[in-house]
């Protein structure tokens, strides 16, 4: 019975989905004109639908909510649209006599990518180690033994002595 009830539901479901996707999608992309986004909002509102299926299917008029989820994801995204050059402008970019020597920064991309997020934030940020397994998730003794790792392949790309300064 339970498993006939559900093919009720998913059988309901796929109906709205496919009555609600064309006319919803248009909708979105006469707001957000973009075609691929269109469509990303209007299966999310439908995921939306779904995942809120014992409310929605209550209501007298499902697809209206499904289209009222859609137009409010892509006025959202519409008005990120329109911030993000503004945005963009106030963005620094970062002073040339902040970034690394290039061969330092060739070498740090060939660490493993937590190593180099730890060379990142204890060597360039200047964060101690508590700070840094905090912001990781991982223990202090994890960030020192990432830093030990990625000073030694460090060393061992640029051709110099290693040394332990792992100091906070």
């Amino acid at each position: 019975m339970e498993a006939s009830m559900r093919s009720l539901e998913q059988q309901e479901y796929d109906w709205y989905f496919r009555a609600c996707f064309a006319p919803v999608s248009r909708t979105v992309f006469l707001i957000v004109h973009d075609r691929m986004l269109a469509e990303d909002v209007t299966q999310e509102a439908l995921y939306q639908m779904l995942r809120h299926s014992r409310t929605v299917s209550t209501y007298e008029r499902p697809e209206a909510w499904v289209r009222r989820v859609a137009i409010r994801m892509a006025v959202r995204e519409a008005q990120r649209a329109a911030a993000r050059p503004a945005k963009e402008r106030l963005a620094q970019p970062v002073p040339h006599h902040e970034l690394p020597d290039p061969d330092v920064a060739r070498a740090v991309a060939v660490l493993a990518p937590m190593q180099r997020a730890v060379v990142v934030l204890f060597y360039w940020e200047d964060r101690p180690v508590h700070e840094i397994a905090e912001l990781l998730g991982v223990s202090d003794s994890t960030v020192k033994q990432h830093l030990h790792r990625a000073r030694h392949r460090l060393a061992a790309v640029l051709g110099e002595e290693e040394v332990d300064d792992v100091r906070r």
